[in-house]
């Protein structure tokens, strides 16, 4: 086809075309090229350009799909060969060109020379000359352009070059492959080395299509780890980019587009291969997110070969300086002072598998939570009893093994003896972002403001080893979600290894049970461990929970419960409590007692001495943190007073020189101490002697008027004897159940809480579920069903051995009336007698039951004096003459306690004018 210009001349000539300048982009095929401007402000223009008067072949072009019946069609004999021969010459060059024609449709033809003028290189007659296009049919060589490609011709013909070589060039088409069958089995092949491929089309900054050689798979790439801003299709078929978008396209179009590339093939998407583009100027991933076209994206980051920390960080340059889509962006922490943002801290406490409590180095404590991890739940249904409180530590499946594991890991075992101070573990803290506080919904609870972060010990992130062991799993999130660990591509990995292994949450066995009895309150259950707590000596013990400095919650592994636990030897300061109606306040230095305990033994492994119980079912006895006794300590730091009952423990030298120097130093309890002077008393004559024959016996049960039930020791075996032959004998005939029944004062035998049957007696019939029993031989009461009781055999009736629990009262003290008062002082009792052996004197007779003074069996110390001093009863004047030498040592007990505030006398002596108001009578 003759080619004729149009532009650029005047009516009076041939029409001088007008040269034009541009930027190859692409080549189409052997005779069509599209030629770009330069950017301003955007993409630039571009134009299709098809080469003047030759003809190359067509290349191969898929079936589209909306036609089931068409079929694809392959290249023409040297179609990829000229394509080829253009590509290479050209793409990314700059040429200057001519448009001579231009046809009704819009396609333009042209001349197209290599170089900033028409001197350069022309392209069509290089096509020609190597033999890869031909003249247009029926062209004459009219002018000197066409005569220059008919010699070109000519020449290629006879150097048999190209499509004039012998032969029909069927080995320049190419077998094109459109789909792959298996493409994961195709990745895996490759064993990610690099595949050479040209990059035949740009879908969006981080989608192209490549031709991977030498096999000639087409293949769609998506960048490993990146997403860029794409085009959305509407429902009319246009496309709506998203900001940025033509911008992102353009970036990588400039420079990969049909360039000669390698693609590390990285894993696949459906058809879609995921892989790493390499090219000798950059990595087009990287440089893609480091200009603020892109965003790291979770799903596909962990294949990335060069590792994800790459990606990271050239995101964050961008994010850093606002470029292009993270324009808005504003950091997770920004509004943090640099100190705020990271910071040494010392872990105080682990709150669960999340979440632990600091002490920062200015001394205030701050909840950290775990960035991005979950932990252990429950899933579907809660299959819990609805009667059954859950406890989320033992009743969630691997919580326990979270918390513990984050316990060993983070809190300190040592104690300095020197310093009696703690070494608690130091952590790194990196805080990712600050969750801001949400209020509840029908299903989620309200949640504070959270500060989440990354910690570190030794150089270990703490949640990604929690993660790596299954114990918790990491959060997804929106993909422009940013408040998320800065190290969460560490976690996921973390995460998947834990899945391939099996580990933790993602077990396929059976989930850890933990059959954790809570005995704390519960009087009966206490009574039923008392006894193999005490044989056990020392036993071990995790600290669970700080009630004040001297009251524990604490979890014995060995036996899997847990107890409340009140350190003896010392009265600590008590804290503020709420009462009905009321707030009483907390005593001095009630606040700094409970804070040292917790500092020095919260969740840490501890040994205790279990001594006794009170009545409330609180345990009673030694705790010792690394060879220390905290009883001990709590005195030499001036934050408790020694209790009298600590006389005939071993520790009371140990406590006695410790508030010693305590005293000397005056500070805290002791900062008003002053020594009081000895009052001397005068010896008062007697006329007639008190009679003082101790008798050992056992106490078994203390009632909530300070009166108490006692076993004779001398009898003990008998009784034992009895019980052990009963027994045998209802295990040989077991009562039927509901045969028996019950009428009031009659004596009977009853099955307790530990499962063991007892004599009882009748007090009370309620209704046939509610059936008051008193246990003759122990002194307790409780209320039982009928089914629970039988028929008590004459073989083991009170005429063959009597009851054995004797009722007695104090002598010498009146009990306060005020409930509190009361409590207090029944309290101090069952926590020193109750279980326990003493000597029993008594004192005098009274209509309710006999008055007697105890002794400790080991003391030999009066119990009913030492509660006087601790001010906890008061003196019961009595005039006979035989007592006055006893009375006179309780008044002086009394006046010392009047003096020291305890108790009772904390605010003075009340008894004068308002004794009634306070619930007392003289």
């Amino acid at each position: 086809m003759a080619s004729s210009a149009q532009s650029g001349g005047s009516s009076g000539g041939p029409a001088v075309p007008t040269v034009q300048r541009g930027i190859i982009k692409m080549v189409l095929s052997g005779c069509a090229i599209i030629v770009r401007g330069q950017p301003r402000g955007g993409p630039p223009p571009e134009r299709q350009i098809n080469l003047s008067n030759i003809r190359a072949g067509n290349l191969a072009r898929r079936a589209a799909a909306t036609q089931p019946d068409a079929k694809d069609t392959p290249d023409e004999p040297w179609a990829f060969p000229a394509r080829e021969f253009l590509r290479k010459k050209l793409i990314g060059k700059e040429v200057c060109f001519t448009i001579e024609n231009k046809t009704p449709q819009g396609r333009e033809y042209g001349m197209i020379y290599l170089g900033k003028d028409t001197n350069g290189e022309n392209i069509a007659e290089s096509l020609v000359a190597e033999g890869l296009a031909t003249r247009r049919e029926g062209m004459r060589a009219n002018n000197p352009e066409q005569n220059r490609l008919s010699e070109c011709e000519e020449q290629a013909k006879a150097a048999k070059k190209g499509m004039w070589s012998e032969g029909n060039g069927s080995h320049t088409i190419r077998d094109l492959k459109y789909t792959i069958e298996n493409p994961r089995h195709f990745v895996d092949s490759h064993h990610q080395k690099p595949v050479n491929a040209i990059i035949e089309h740009v879908r969006d900054g981080s989608v192209v299509r490549a031709l991977l050689l030498p096999d000639y798979y087409l293949v769609t790439v998506m960048l490993s780890g990146i997403k860029c801003p794409t085009f959305r299709r509407e429902a009319d078929g246009s496309e709506t980019p998203e900001p940025f978008a033509a911008e992102a396209k353009f970036f990588t179009e400039s420079r990969l587009l049909q360039r000669d590339v390698q693609i590390i093939l990285e894993s696949c998407h459906n058809q879609n291969i995921l892989g790493t583009i390499l090219h000798p100027n950059g990595n087009i991933t990287e440089l893609l997110l480091k200009e603020g076209f892109a965003r790291c994206v979770d799903w596909s980051i962990a294949v990335y070969t060069r590792g994800a920390e790459k990606l990271r960080a050239a995101e964050r340059f961008a994010k850093e300086r606002r470029l292009r889509i993270w324009r808005d962006y504003v950091a997770p922490t920004a509004n943090l002072d640099q100190k705020d943002k990271q910071f040494v801290a010392k872990v105080m406490q682990v709150l669960n598998a999340d979440a632990i409590v600091v002490k920062l180095n200015s001394g205030d404590y701050k909840t950290i939570h775990l960035s991005s991890i979950r932990p252990p739940r429950l899933e579907g249904e809660n299959t819990q009893d609805k009667n059954k409180k859950l406890r989320p530590l033992y009743d969630i499946p691997y919580m326990f093994e979270a918390r513990e594991f984050l316990r060993k890991k983070l809190i300190g075992k040592k104690v300095v003896a020197e310093l009696k101070d703690v070494l608690m573990e130091e952590v790194n803290v990196t805080v990712d972002y600050i969750r801001p506080a949400s209020p509840a919904t029908e299903t989620v609870p309200a949640f504070s403001e959270r500060t989440c972060a990354t910690v570190t010990i030794g150089g270990i992130n703490i949640a990604e080893a929690l993660v790596s062991k299954g114990l918790a799993t990491v959060i997804r999130y929106r993909q422009d979600d940013d408040q998320r660990s800065s190290h969460y591509d560490e976690l996921l990995a973390a995460e998947a290894r834990a899945i391939k292994n099996g580990k933790g949450l993602h077990s396929k066995k059976e989930v850890p049970i933990h059959r954790v009895a809570d005995i704390s309150g519960d009087t009966q259950k206490a009574k039923q461990f008392l006894p193999f707590l005490q044989r056990a000596g020392r036993s071990e013990a995790v600290v669970e929970y700080v009630f004040s400095g001297s009251r524990l919650k604490l979890y014995l592994p060995k036996e899997t419960c847990l107890i409340t636990f009140l350190l003896a030897g010392i009265e600590c300061p008590r804290g503020a409590r709420n009462l009905p109606g009321l707030v009483q306040e907390g005593e001095p230095f009630s606040e700094e007692a409970t804070l040292f305990t917790k500092e020095l033994v919260l969740q840490r492994e501890v040994e205790v001495e279990v001594e006794s119980m009170d009545k409330a079912g609180n345990f009673i006895g030694w705790l010792h943190i690394d060879g220390a006794n905290l009883s001990v300590l709590l005195v030499e730091h001036a934050l408790s007073k020694v209790h009298f009952t600590a006389e005939r423990s071993s520790y009371y030298k140990s406590l006695l020189s410790a508030e010693e120097a305590a005293k000397q130093k005056k500070e805290k309890v002791w900062a008003h101490y002053e020594e009081q002077p000895v009052e001397e008393v005068m010896p008062v004559l007697e006329e007639k002697e008190r009679s003082a024959s101790y008798k050992p016996v056992f106490v078994t049960e203390i009632t909530d008027d300070l009166h108490f039930y006692v076993q004779d020791v001398e009898t003990g075996t008998q009784l034992e004897k009895l019980m052990e032959n009963m027994r045998n004998d209802i295990a040989s005939h077991p009562p039927v159940e509901g045969s028996y029944a019950p009428r009031r004062g009659e004596f009977c035998i009853a099955k307790f809480v530990d499962g063991e049957w007892y004599r009882a007696r009748v007090e009370k019939v309620e209704s046939p579920a509610k059936i008051h029993v008193f246990y003759i031989d122990y002194g307790n009461r409780e209320v039982l069903p009928s089914t629970r009781l039988g028929t008590l055999s004459p073989a083991f009736s009170t005429r063959v051995l009597p009851a054995q629990a004797t009722e007695y009262a104090f002598a010498f003290i009146q009990v306060p009336q005020d409930d509190d008062a009361r409590t207090d002082a029944v309290d101090s009792v069952v926590r020193d007698i109750q279980n326990t052996q003493c000597l029993l004197n008594v004192e005098h007779l009274s209509a309710g039951c006999p008055h007697v003074t105890l002794q400790f069996a080991d003391s030999k110390g009066d119990v009913g004096l030492g509660l006087v001093k601790e001010g906890l009863v008061m003196v019961e004047v009595r005039k006979e003459k035989q007592f006055q030498k006893v009375i006179t040592e309780y008044l002086n007990a009394q006046e010392s306690a009047k003096s020291a505030r305890l108790n009772l006398w904390r605010y003075g002596d009340f008894r004068a004018d308002d004794a009634d108001e306070f619930g007392y009578s003289r």
